[in-house]
C-alpha cells in the first residue's frame, strides 16, 4: 500500500523500522548517532530507556496511518485545551500579532476551512501531498492571514469553548461521512484526506502556542502516531523548500537550525 502523504510505501517504512529497532539494540543508540554534541553519557542512557519503552508504539506509528484518526485527535485535544483557558486570559498575548483569542481563532480555522472546503469539489487534483500544500502556500499574504485569524476570533463569541467543541464535532462528523472527494483549498484542488494532514499538523503547532500562551495551563498531550504523522509532513515540506540538508544535520547533532527557519 502507498502512503498517501509522502508516497512511500508501508512495506518500507515498516521494514526500515525493524532494521532500525534490531541495530539499536543490538549497538545500542550510538550506531546511528556517533556525533551527540554536548550530549552526556547520563542523557544517552535516559533517552536510550525512553525508546525501549515506546518501541512497539512507534512501529505502529511507522506503519501506515489514519488520517481521520489523527485528525480527530488532534481536533479533540484542541477543543479540551480551548476548554481550559482561563477567562481572564482572552485578551492577552497569543502569538506574534495576535491577542489569544485571535490565536485560538485562526487554529479554529483548521476545522472550518474543511466544513468549508467539502462544500467545494473539483474535478483537477493540484496539489498530491500535504507537505506539497506547505510549497504551495510559501507566498501567502501573511497581513490577510493575521486579518483572517482576528475575524475568527471574533467568531468564538463569548463562550469559546462551547464554540470549539461544538465545532470539532460538527466537522468530525461530516469527515467521518464524506469518503475521499477532491475539493477546493487555499493551494488548490486536494483530496480530502491529504488536506486533513496539513489541518492536522496545523491544529498540533497551534495548540503548543496556544498552551505555551497561557501560563499554568496544563499542556496538551498527543500520540506517538500523531506527532509521526506531523514530523513527516513538515520534514517532507522542508526537504521540497531545498532545506532537507540542514534538517537531516541539525536531527543528528551535526549543526544547527538557521535562525527563522520554518515550513510555513
Amino acid at each position: 500500500m502507498r502512503c498517501v502523504r509522502c508516497g512511500c510505501t508501508s512495506g518500507r517504512a515498516l521494514r526500515a523500522s525493524g532494521i532500525a529497532r534490531r541495530r539499536t539494540e543490538e549497538e545500542g543508540a550510538e550506531a546511528f548517532f556517533p556525533l551527540r554534541g554536548t550530549t552526556t553519557a547520563a542523557d544517552s542512557k535516559r533517552d536510550a530507556r525512553a525508546a525501549h519503552k515506546k518501541g512497539p508504539a512507534m512501529i505502529e506509528a511507522w506503519g501506515e496511518l489514519n488520517v481521520r484518526e489523527t485528525f480527530a485527535e488532534a481536533a479533540r485535544t484542541f477543543a479540551a485545551l480551548v476548554s481550559r483557558i482561563p477567562e481572564d486570559r482572552w485578551d492577552g498575548p497569543g502569538l506574534g500579532e495576535w491577542n489569544l483569542r485571535a490565536l485560538v481563532g485562526h487554529t479554529s480555522r483548521s476545522l472550518v476551512t474543511v466544513e468549508t472546503y467539502l462544500g467545494q469539489p473539483v474535478e483537477t487534483e493540484e496539489v498530491p501531498t500535504a507537505a506539497a500544500y506547505y510549497v504551495a502556500v510559501a507566498g501567502i499574504d501573511h497581513a490577510a492571514v493575521v486579518g483572517r485569524g482576528v475575524e475568527a476570533g471574533r467568531a468564538l463569541g463569548e463562550n469559546p469553548g462551547e464554540f470549539v467543541d461544538a465545532l470539532a464535532e460538527r466537522v468530525l462528523a461530516q469527515v467521518g461521512t464524506a469518503g475521499n472527494p477532491l475539493m477546493h483549498t487555499a493551494a488548490g484542488g486536494m483530496h480530502l484526506e491529504i488536506y486533513l494532514s496539513t489541518r492536522t499538523l496545523e491544529l498540533v503547532v497551534h495548540s503548543v502556542d496556544i498552551a505555551a500562551a497561557v501560563p499554568n495551563i496544563e499542556p496538551p498531550e498527543f500520540s506517538d502516531q500523531l506527532l509521526s504523522e506531523v514530523a513527516r509532513v513538515a520534514a517532507t515540506a522542508a526537504v521540497l523548500r531545498g532545506r532537507g540538508v540542514e534538517l537531516m544535520l541539525a536531527l543528528t547533532g551535526r549543526a544547527s537550525l538557521s535562525p527563522g527557519f520554518s515550513i510555513v
